[in-house]
């Protein structure tokens, strides 16, 4: 997805993003809008998955609506047109731990704004439907939000019970953040929303005082974090480790640096300073669009003309994270433009 447009556009459930204008790329996380503490909640499970409407999940879902989660099973287990299905039904994911707005409820299912993915469609965060299961209301952990955090570097980690690492209870997506309590030896001791203290391995997060001190990436450091995906599978919404779609993939990429940019391809393009496709550095992001001028797709520039990407599924092909020579992408013909950030 890329997103889509999904929910707002639901004639284009093949496109990749909605292009609206108006966003800007600011530092760390953007700035929300003040909401009372009641309408505040926080993600309980490694990845929530967030739908247009509430239940719209099918049995092969199940292990990505319950308590805990298993996005690698969830989704090795679809088949190609079980994949497209979710196109125009999922909207984007939230990481363990992440904050959201409460707009309203339906039953066992709660609409959400996800902080941290700026959208024209919701100044508190990108919207959907997640799974009331998957989120806590945990005041204990609220009043640990403010506190340094542990950042995780790595494409997934472990968390565990104790100090040593033996006992894992859950396993965790790069760009996951929790506020830190302390550290022992190779391990950091980190608070969680729902089951109080926990271990993380030091050497699979980086620990700052707040998002402003995230270092501000060289274009370098963007291509190194992006090469890593290179095989992960296409997800429809995806903007975890265990699966992305175009635009969920170069959010992320940005977002493990301290840069928050819009969550959706369009936004991206508009949010960007434009760069000509002959003066691309590392990090630059690249977008397709179709004659309409209806921006579909993104990849991020690796240097030395390459690209990487997460293209969608094609109606044969269960699809993965590319590493291509720009002017072999799928989409070369429809480049309408690069953007900057840094």
């Amino acid at each position: 997805m890329s997103s889509h447009g999904r929910s707002a556009v639901p004639a284009i459930l093949a496109a990749c993003l909605l292009a609206i204008t108006g966003m800007s790329a600011v530092p760390a996380r953007a700035a929300q809008p003040a909401e009372p503490a009641d309408q505040v909640a926080y993600v309980d499970v490694a990845v929530a998955t967030l739908w247009t409407e509430p239940g719209l999940n099918r049995p092969i879902d199940a292990p990505a609506v319950g308590d805990p989660v298993d996005p690698r099973r969830w989704t090795d287990d679809q088949s190609v047109a079980q994949r497209r299905w979710l196109v125009g039904k999922l909207e984007t994911q939230a990481l363990y731990g992440q904050r959201v707005t409460i707009l309203e409820r339906s039953g066992d299912w709660v609409h959400v704004a996800v902080a941290g993915q700026p959208t024209p469609r919701n100044p508190l965060g990108y919207p959907g439907w997640v799974p009331a299961v998957q989120l806590t209301t945990n005041p204990a952990f609220a009043s640990q939000t403010g506190r340094r955090f542990a950042l995780i570097s790595a494409k997934t980690t472990g968390l565990y019970q104790d100090s040593a690492r033996k006992h894992r209870s859950l396993t965790l997506s790069i760009d996951t953040r929790l506020p830190v309590l302390g550290r022992s030896g190779g391990s950091i001791k980190v608070f969680t929303p729902d089951r109080g203290a926990a271990w993380i391995s030091a050497h699979d997060a980086q620990v700052y005082a707040s998002p402003a001190d995230i270092p501000r990436p060289e274009p370098a450091d963007l291509a190194r974090t992006a090469r890593q995906f290179a095989g992960l599978p296409y997800v429809w919404a995806g903007t975890s480790a265990w699966g992305f779609d175009c635009s969920g993939f170069t959010h992320t990429v940005y977002d493990v640096h301290g840069i928050t940019i819009p969550r959706d391809a369009g936004d991206q393009f508009d949010a960007g300073r434009p760069v000509a496709k002959d003066a691309m550095q590392p990090g630059d992001l690249i977008f397709y669009a179709y004659s309409s001028g209806y921006i579909h797709h993104v990849g991020i520039y690796l240097g030395d003309g390459w690209e990487a990407d997460a293209p969608n599924n094609t109606p044969s092909e269960i699809t993965r994270l590319e590493i291509v020579r720009v002017g072999e992408q799928r989409y070369a013909d429809q480049y309408v433009g690069s953007r900057r950030y840094l």
